[in-house]
């Protein structure tokens, strides 16, 4: 007879594998801390924090991956202040950012809502768009009402209302930012939720992104209140203390190949096929992409609906080239943020960061120096990822220089790859979301959390993170109701 595969805690004591090491999982390990369960976290790569990550870049630890949260969520904010960290919170030194379009750097408009303008005069100021661009833009305004069915892309709602102007030089670089997507496949409803909702009682897409915006004379007061925050030590510093403050088990180059349903709970197959490690967990927290997770759950009868509809979600690559430079390499020091490029303009760049402006404790640490990170890459553009680091870094660092004038060498250079990093919300999101969701549901003791479902930034995958907690403790407690008041009281 084959013997149970072990268990990991107290004997009797629930056991909770969350599979995937990144903020999403180590969220969950901690929120779990307190429940009566013991918790083991595997994660298949060598390291922790997913797209957290932190190195040396000219003298500071500077962020390779996710750069900033948003602090007016309370999730991020309240996650760090558990683990003791908010004294390392910090807030931008200025988030004026700009627009490198039709020759030259030009200011982002302060109304608008992710590049929907709520004021069109503003927008011809900046001379993003061009004249023909600004009065088909302003069609919006007198245009009859949409007749709306179902989802739609961007393009299709706020091109049709503003023109593809709008949508390719304002909208598409803000979420080509957060999603390295097109603005052709991405869900309107989901990746602009406030402006949908904002737009069902509007037939104006401008007045629909004014009211989401303070009025024109309290913009001030509103500047007042950070909209994102950061750690001294850098984002992928989180990780690390998320881990070590959760109390579990935490493996790294333990990737999970199989799953399984076992009269007890769950068989997680873990390593190499030569040397198959099986570890038994009563409930499991999928943390990982869509794509491994539609792979696992493809293996459990009765997973099929909830793989296909995993495998649906689409992945964007990108890469971060960080460059350092000598305050003197820049004629006139860079202003502001920063700058996004539109993809319609061909450049490698995708947007460009002035870190030690956005970030002034960096200043400290690396006096005398500029610190420059360069976003690269977009759904589709994977040809240019395939350039090796060099090739790739002096890329980023000429078009760096066709917007800034920068001149000479970076006297530091850093090139981060994240290859399939992003997950696509493409039209139909929120029904494919629904989906996954009811197929888990019949895996008893599973839940899945991450970016791929309810938002890609920090704050949304911890809410995601205590949802797949609240779930398997709900199921924990029918199998074992006399725990139900421990978890309760924690």
């Amino acid at each position: 007879m084959t013997a149970p595969p072990p268990r990991a805690g107290r004997p009797g004591q629930p056991v909770v594998a969350v599979v995937g090491g990144g903020v999403s999982g180590l969220a969950a390990a901690f929120l779990l801390r307190d429940a009566g369960v013991a918790v083991i976290v595997l994660e298949g790569s060598p390291r922790l924090g997913g797209k957290l990550d932190v190195s040396e870049v000219g003298g500071s630890q500077v962020d390779a991956g996710a750069e900033a949260l948003l602090a007016r969520r309370p999730e991020g904010t309240g996650l760090i202040d558990a683990i003791g960290l908010s004294a390392g919170l910090v807030v931008p030194g200025t988030t004026s950012a700009g627009i490198w379009t039709r020759g030259q750097i030009r200011s982002l408009p302060r109304r608008q809502f992710m590049g929907v303008p709520a004021d069109l005069g503003e927008l011809a100021a900046t001379g993003i768009v061009s004249a023909e661009g600004l009065g088909r833009a302003q069609e919006d305004l007198t245009r009859p009402a949409d007749a709306l069915a179902g989802d739609q892309s961007v393009t299709s709602r706020v091109g049709g209302r503003l023109g593809a102007e709008v949508v390719d030089r304002l909208v598409e670089p803000l979420l080509g930012g957060v999603y390295a997507g097109r603005c052709e496949d991405l869900s309107f409803d989901t990746t602009l939720p406030a402006l949908a909702q904002a737009a069902r009682a509007r037939t104006s897409l401008v007045d629909a992104a004014a009211s989401l915006l303070p009025p024109a004379g309290g913009a001030q007061a509103r500047a007042e209140t950070p909209v994102f925050t950061t750690l001294t030590g850098g984002l992928g510093s989180l990780p690390a203390a998320l881990a070590a403050r959760s109390g579990a088990t935490v493996r790294t180059s333990a990737m999970v190949r199989e799953l399984a349903r076992t009269p007890g709970g769950w068989r997680l197959t873990v390593g190499s096929a030569h040397a198959p490690e099986a570890l038994h967990a009563d409930a499991v927290i999928l943390a990982v992409p869509a794509r491994p997770a539609s792979r696992l759950v493809a293996q459990v009868a009765g997973g099929e609906a909830a793989a296909t509809a995993l495998a649906e979600i689409k992945y964007a690559s990108m890469a971060i080239v960080t460059l350092a430079y000598q305050e003197s390499a820049f004629e006139q020091p860079p202003a502001g943020s920063g700058f996004l490029v539109p993809a319609v303009d061909g450049r490698t760049l995708k947007a460009v960061t002035y870190s030690t402006n956005k970030w002034p404790h960096l200043r400290q640490t690396s006096p005398g120096l500029h610190i420059v990170r360069c976003s690269v890459g977009r759904l589709g553009e994977e040809a240019i990822l395939q350039r090796d680091d060099g090739e790739l870094a002096a890329l980023a660092a000429a078009d760096l220089a066709a917007a800034t004038g920068v001149r000479g060498e970076a006297v530091d250079v850093r090139v981060t790859r994240w290859g399939g990093g992003l997950p696509q919300y493409s039209v139909g999101h929120l029904d494919r979301v629904a989906r996954i969701r009811a197929g888990v549901s019949l895996l008893p003791g599973v839940a899945v959390c991450g970016a791929a479902y309810d938002g890609v930034g920090i704050p949304a995958c911890i809410a995601s993170a205590r949802l797949a907690v609240d779930q398997v403790l709900a199921y924990l407690d029918t199998r074992a109701p006399a725990a139900a008041g421990r978890r309760e009281a924690r």
